[in-house]
């Protein structure tokens, strides 16, 4: 391969890579600042109800591009980075990648999922349902507050990645 496709390969997939924690961040931007919160003003079990719908639907190949593809474009340059570490640029990419795999997919494992799976238990017209959901509404939505500006945050140290035009290998 040449170096040029080389050098516009890793630019396409910095780019892909920021674009992708842009768009997580916006996902999770609109749960934080507006989904939530209307959740949270109708009565326990439409509230329910209605979330459990959403962690259903959710899991969709769209989705997935978007969540894990990021993922794995993050898990690449984190490694090239590393061994690249000589090269301009490269501080900004293992620190864009580390903060989308910790802040966005490690906070989903660890907190959300968990949280989204204990929830999908309950009868939403229960009284087990009605106070799972108090605590749900709280916790689910600080980890979600991490992941959006985790995701943000490496968006921004991506795209000052793509400043600096790296070398080919």
């Amino acid at each position: 391969m040449q170096e040029h496709q080389i050098v516009q390969q890793y630019f396409a997939l910095k780019l892909f890579a920021a674009l992708g924690c842009g768009l997580m961040a916006g996902v999770f931007f609109a749960f934080s600042s507006f989904v939530m919160n209307a959740l949270a003003r109708l009565e326990p079990r439409q509230g329910i109800a209605a979330m459990q719908s959403i962690n259903i639907t959710v899991i969709n190949p769209l989705f997935f591009v978007a969540f894990l593809g990021t993922a794995a474009a993050c898990i690449f340059l984190a490694v090239s980075s590393l061994l690249r570490w000589h090269q301009p640029g490269a501080a900004y990419l293992l620190l864009g990648s580390l903060l989308y795999l910790v802040g966005t997919v490690l906070v989903t494992i660890v907190f959300n999922v968990p949280l989204n799976n204990a929830l999908a238990t309950v009868a939403p017209g229960s009284t087990t349902g009605a106070s799972l959901w108090v605590n749900y509404l709280a916790n689910w939505t600080i980890w979600n507050h991490v992941r959006t500006t985790a995701a943000l945050a490496a968006a921004a140290s991506l795209t000052i990645a793509l400043c600096y035009r790296a070398a080919p290998s």
